[in-house]
């Protein structure tokens, strides 16, 4: 096989905040991969938060790739060389993950769910996120994705006033199924008391308290009257078992977790333990989210908005339908196009 990569700076439509920061743009690196005349694309999208950015990415691509066996099929072989290349660097990983999947799809001319093996007959419908702003402007936000026709919002949490944040939203948008993320903002009481609060507005609560606490997650799990989902608190499919004490929901995304396959393992792992799914996202090009569509099949919930958090025309890939993930008529592979 042969590769290409290339570092794409997108902009955002507008400002995105979380209680950790705001971001502008979204810096991804996409990777390209040859063989016998069929070309597979896929895209990292890396997050400092787990140690990564387009700088590392860029760095560390080369090796994995080169590493790569020959016969793009050997997907187990693929993964042992790029761990036994360097350890971590999941976004990295995933880029080479996904494009080999979209390879593999189009190799056999066939939709990636049907690849797998998967029954694309029922998949949920993606959340679409209203980031922090002061609160008239995510009242505002909220309107506009539902008259955009989003049916299900997912609001950002962190600051002094997120029970106003949450009134104003629902007062917005009373017809929009509703989730909220903290991102490890709250202290383990203070969750225990929003998510009282929040019980009969919202379907869950995402990572109230840091990951590295996980006895105050426990605290909020064995407390809260709505379901808690784990983000921060699940990296890679050997963290299920713990998580799956303190939380009902695993929050898969392929740029913590290296990929396309082992999201299918973390999946398996968490249905196992008794959890729901739910797949989530960075800020990201379709060449990475269009693989994250195909999955749709095993989830509970889907959190799959980072293309359209882009300002219009600056991603350079068309992608399968969001939010719907409808799947019918998919082309072969990811169904992500270079414009």
């Amino acid at each position: 096989m042969t590769h290409r990569v290339e570092r794409v700076t997108m902009p955002l439509a507008e400002p995105f905040e979380i209680a950790r920061g705001v971001q502008t743009d979204a810096e991804n690196v996409v990777v390209e991969l040859d063989h016998d005349g069929t070309t597979g694309v896929g895209a990292a999208a890396p997050s400092r938060h787990y140690g990564e950015t387009a700088d590392t990415v860029e760095t560390v691509l080369p090796n994995l790739l080169d590493a790569l066996p020959d016969d793009p099929h050997d997907l187990d072989a693929a993964h042992a060389a790029m761990d036994r290349t360097i350890r971590g660097h999941a976004a990295a990983k995933a880029a080479v993950d996904i494009a080999l999947h979209d390879l593999l799809g189009k190799l056999h001319d066939l939709p990636l769910y049907r690849y797998l093996g998967l029954d694309a007959s029922a998949t949920p419908v993606s959340s679409f996120t209203i980031g922090l702003a002061d609160t008239d402007e995510m009242r505002r936000k909220a309107r506009v994705a539902v008259d955009a026709g989003y049916e299900v919002l997912k609001v950002k949490l962190g600051t002094d006033r997120d029970r106003e944040i949450v009134e104003a939203v629902h007062g917005a948008a009373p017809s929009a199924r509703l989730r909220v993320d903290a991102n490890e903002a709250w202290t383990p009481s203070e969750a225990v008391a929003m998510c009282e609060f929040l019980a009969g507005t919202v379907e869950f609560v995402e990572q109230p308290v840091a990951a590295e606490n996980p006895e105050g997650m426990r605290y909020v799990y064995e407390r809260s009257p709505v379901p808690i989902a784990a983000d921060e608190s699940l990296v890679e499919p050997t963290d299920v078992p713990q998580v799956a004490t303190v939380a009902d929901i695993a929050n898969v995304k392929l740029m913590k977790c290296g990929g396309v396959r082992p999201a299918i393992e973390t999946f398996h792992a968490a249905r196992a333990h008794g959890m729901e799914t739910m797949l989530g996202c960075m800020i990201e090009t379709n060449a990475a989210i269009a693989a994250g569509v195909h999955l749709a099949p095993l989830l509970d919930y889907a959190d799959l908005d980072g293309s359209l958090l882009l300002a219009d025309g600056a991603d350079p890939f068309d992608g399968p339908p969001v939010p719907a993930l409808d799947l019918t008529g998919a082309a072969p592979g990811t169904g992500a196009v270079r414009r």
